[in-house]
């Protein structure tokens, strides 16, 4: 993952934030604190439980998850973990965003885990006040990323709550925890991974997702692909957490 400030190469213009910048805060703020509950849940066998993100055990992944909202609560710490991690990538030839991952696990990797999550709630509300003030200059800067470019504002407003949702999504398949669904939350999220879905494979289809943030999704007439699954195992398939056919192969940025 790489950030540019000037004009990009590529001939697409970069993905913009579908949500509003007003419920892209609350999807934030709502996700950090089911974060840290979902965190205070967990015993001492379910912080040792391996996830799907083979590397990492929970401990990890929470370490990882920490270290996003602490890059995000102050502009000096994200300079500072961008710096250290690119200077890493580029030293042990590693992709940017490994190497900042890497840096946020080794980093929080001995506090304790009752301290993890008092530093997750207490950083946490500076994150997303970060989050939706970042200037207009700042949000129009795109990045590449995997091949597209993104506008920051798109990984403002979405990828950066994405992700500690998918995350969420791994720790209940590790622990087998329940996972926190609701259509105002987690179904917001999943609508509009359904809609930049949709918009990138650009194909008919009846989706059918179960559950509280599942719901029904079609395009064309009625002659597209016929998809019935759990809300979050559709977001496992898209994000390749598992295999995938047919439009399921379609990913999508977690």
């Amino acid at each position: 993952m790489t950030t540019t400030t000037g004009r990009h190469s590529s001939k697409r213009a970069p993905r913009l934030p579908r949500l509003e910048r007003d419920v892209a805060e609350r999807l934030a703020a709502t996700e950090y604190d089911r974060v840290a509950a979902t965190l205070d849940a967990l015993s001492p066998e379910q912080w040792r439980a391996r996830t799907d993100c083979t590397e990492w055990d929970v401990r990890a992944m929470a370490g990882h998850m920490l270290g996003m909202i602490q890059m995000l609560a102050s502009w000096p710490e994200m300079l500072r973990q961008q710096v250290v991690s690119a200077r890493r990538a580029k030293r042990e030839g590693l992709l940017a965003i490994d190497a900042l991952t890497a840096l946020q696990v080794a980093e929080n990797d001995e506090l304790s885990t009752d301290d993890l999550i008092r530093q997750v709630r207490r950083l946490a509300p500076k994150a997303v006040r970060h989050r939706r003030r970042a200037p207009g200059l700042v949000r129009r800067q795109v990045m590449e990323d995997n091949g597209e470019w993104w506008s920051m504002g798109y990984l403002f407003d979405v990828i950066l709550t994405r992700d500690p949702f998918m995350h969420r999504v791994d720790i209940a398949t590790a622990t087998g925890l329940p996972m926190t669904a609701t259509a105002d939350h987690e179904g917001v999220i999943v609508d509009d991974v359904v809609a930049e879905w949709a918009g990138r494979h650009d194909s008919p289809y009846d989706l059918e997702l179960t559950g509280p943030a599942g719901g029904r999704w079609q395009r064309g007439d009625g002659a597209g692909e016929r998809i019935v699954m759990d809300a979050f195992e559709f977001c496992r398939a898209l994000s390749g957490r598992t295999s995938a056919d047919g439009l399921l192969r379609t990913q999508v940025p977690f």
